[in-house]
């Protein structure tokens, strides 16, 4: 046990002293994009609570339960060793099917037998009573504990619920907007025209603040999981969303618009990992020298819906007519709708609110929208027609639009 503990620790060293310790979309975005800073709509869906060393590909996470350390990811046969509260934790054959775990600690013995088969059972006993996990590894998996307090049974989903929130909608160039959605989404009001895009111009609008507990997900997971309307049934059962609820209605739009057919000279993808957005980025532009830009609103609380003015100065190009925006969409973890349409122009604009508020805020204009919805909102917001003049609209905390750098 002393060995075990020595080779931990000597793992830990060695990965938080290493400056090559990144989270490991952190790592994927540095090496395709290298001259490319993460805007904040991204890096806040950073699952934070994982390390990886770029030199060893050693992963360390570091949570409530303790540290846990994966010596060789991704190799049969590798071992991971874990310490906490608990005690010590080892997993013996990782990546091979019928491994076994064994953990030791002050709440006695923890054993899961056939370790990375479908539906393997873990039992501990210790002082607290009987623990038994069945379907273990898989989301929505039941647990049963048996103790002094009598029985608990837990049905607990992986993922967070679906974040409250307006989907792609009004950014799609086939949404047209109900009489109702026209009262009602508060989007509605991002939506201008481009002579008004110069400073000392106001525009009344609420940047809204972002809270969702989805997270990013490695490729490697996300490529794992079904993504399609017609495999909705297994994802909400998998998700353990309740059949019939405002969470499988979202995920439902969610997937409809991914699916929806795409615009003569657009490009588009829903991105399930920030890996496959940045390809898709990358494939889109054409090369790996790009600028990303997001909404920022600097202020700790919710702002107001209010009358903002473009500072003096406040509004500066990015380069070229071709961008790539992502929206994110309602789901149980971070999926972006991803498109790039040519004949669009691309800024950053700094402006101020009424409260004082300061908000450096991207936009898009679109100079050509004779293919869009006639019933598209944007056209009933700003009583114009298809085809007749650009329309631009600003975006949300949690879009970000991709340029090629100047």
């Amino acid at each position: 046990m002393d060995s075990l503990m020595t080779l931990l620790c000597s793992l830990l060293i060695g990965v938080v002293a290493s400056n090559a310790a990144l989270l490991p979309a952190q790592v994927y975005w540095n090496s395709v994009l290298p001259n490319t800073r993460m805007p904040n709509a991204i890096s806040d869906l950073l699952s934070s609570d994982t390390v990886l060393d770029t030199k060893t590909g050693t992963t360390v996470k570091v949570g409530k339960g303790g540290v846990y350390v994966n010596a060789h990811p991704g190799k049969p046969g590798a071992t991971t060793v874990g310490v906490g509260k608990g005690g010590v934790h080892v997993v013996a054959g990782q990546g091979t099917p019928g491994g076994t775990t064994v953990g030791v600690g002050k709440g006695g013995v923890h054993v899961v037998a056939g370790k990375g088969t479908p539906g393997s059972t873990t039992v501990g006993v210790g002082k607290g009573g009987v623990n038994v996990g069945a379907g273990n590894g898989k989301p929505g998996s039941t647990t049963v504990h048996v103790g002094p307090g009598g029985v608990t049974v837990n049905v607990k989903p992986k993922y967070g619920k679906p974040p409250s929130r307006v989907t792609v909608g009004p950014f799609s160039y086939n949404y047209a907007a109900t009489e109702d959605q026209l009262h009602n989404n508060r989007q509605i009001n991002f939506f201008f025209l481009e002579h008004d895009l110069h400073p000392g111009s106001k525009i009344t609008m609420q940047f809204e603040k972002i809270n969702t507990d989805a997270k990013f997900l490695l490729r490697s997971e996300a490529e794992t999981i079904p993504f399609s309307s017609k495999k909705l049934p297994e994802i909400i059962s998998r998700f353990s969303v309740q059949p019939g609820s405002d969470e499988e209605e979202a995920m439902k739009e969610t997937l409809k618009e991914c699916e929806d057919p795409v615009l003569d000279g657009e490009k588009k993808m829903c991105a399930t990992s920030l890996e496959s957005m940045v390809d898709f980025t990358v494939a889109s532009l054409g090369t790996k020298n790009v600028k990303a830009v997001s909404t920022t609103v600097y202020s700790k609380y919710e702002t107001p819906r209010q009358e903002y003015t473009i500072v003096s100065s406040g509004v500066k190009n990015l380069s070229g007519d071709e961008l790539v925006a992502c929206h994110q969409q309602t789901y149980t973890y971070a999926v972006f709708y991803c498109h790039m349409a040519k004949s669009t122009k691309g800024y950053t604009v700094k402006m101020t609110g009424k409260d004082g508020t300061v908000v450096d805020a991207a936009a898009v204009c679109h100079t050509d929208t004779s293919a869009w919805n006639p019933k598209h909102v944007a056209f009933q917001v700003l009583n114009v027609k298809p085809g007749t003049v650009p329309v631009c609209h600003f975006l949300p905390q949690d879009h970000v639009v991709f340029s090629r750098n100047k």
